[in-house]
C-alpha cells in the first residue's frame, strides 16, 4: 500500500501544474488587451553592407490597433487601425488598405492574432508549432498560403507567460529582422 501511494505521489509531482500548449499561450496573450513598449529593430537586409537599426514605442489595443513609432535613426510612424495602415515619413503620408492587399494583411493578421490571442485567425494562414513551456516559448509562424510565402517564409514570436519579447522575420528574398521588445511598466 505505501508503494502504491508513493508511486502515485512521485506521478503527480512529475505531471505539470498546467498543460502548456497553444490554447494555453493564446488564452494568456488574451488577457492584455493593450499595451506599450520599447522596440530595438535589426534589419538585416542583402544590399547593405551592414545592418540597420532602429528604436522607438510601440502600442497596442485590441481588436486591432497597432503603432510603430520609430524614433532612431530618423523619426517615422507606423499606425495600423482597422482595415487601414498609415506611414508618415519626411512629411509625407502613405495610406494603404489591407483589404486591397491579401498578403499583406495575412502578414498583419499574424501580429494581430499573436497579440490578441486569436488561434483561429492565426491558423486561417500558418501552420503553427509551439516550443518551450510558460517561462521561455517560442511561437513559430509558417505560411500556409503561397501568396504569403511569396513574402515571408518564417514569423517567429518568442516570449515569457502572456509577453511577446522578441519577433523574428524571414523573408522570401532572405532579407530577415529581429526586433526585441521590452514592455513599459503599467
Amino acid at each position: 500500500m505505501k508503494r502504491a501511494v508513493a508511486s502515485l505521489a512521485l506521478l503527480v509531482l512529475a505531471l505539470p501544474a498546467c498543460a502548456w500548449d497553444l490554447t494555453t499561450l493564446m488564452a494568456e496573450l488574451a488577457r492584455r488587451p493593450q499595451g506599450r513598449a520599447r522596440f530595438v529593430e535589426t534589419k538585416t537586409i542583402a544590399l547593405l553592407d551592414r545592418p540597420v537599426v532602429s528604436s522607438g514605442e510601440l502600442r497596442f489595443a485590441a481588436p486591432d490597433r497597432l503603432e510603430k513609432r520609430t524614433l532612431k535613426p530618423r523619426p517615422e510612424s507606423l499606425v495600423l487601425a482597422g482595415d487601414v495602415l498609415t506611414l508618415e515619413r519626411d512629411r509625407r503620408k502613405y495610406t494603404l488598405r489591407l483589404s486591397e492587399q491579401p498578403a499583406a494583411l495575412a502578414f498583419v493578421d499574424s501580429l494581430r492574432g499573436t497579440l490578441t490571442g486569436d488561434l483561429a485567425a492565426l491558423r486561417k494562414s500558418y501552420k503553427l508549432t509551439l516550443a518551450g513551456d510558460e517561462k521561455q516559448w517560442t511561437l513559430d509562424l509558417l505560411p500556409d498560403d503561397q501568396r504569403i510565402a511569396a513574402f515571408v517564409l518564417r514569423i517567429t514570436f518568442g516570449g515569457s507567460h502572456d509577453r511577446v519579447e522578441w519577433i523574428r522575420y524571414l523573408q522570401a528574398d532572405g532579407d530577415s529582422a529581429l526586433m526585441t521588445i521590452e514592455a513599459e511598466q503599467p
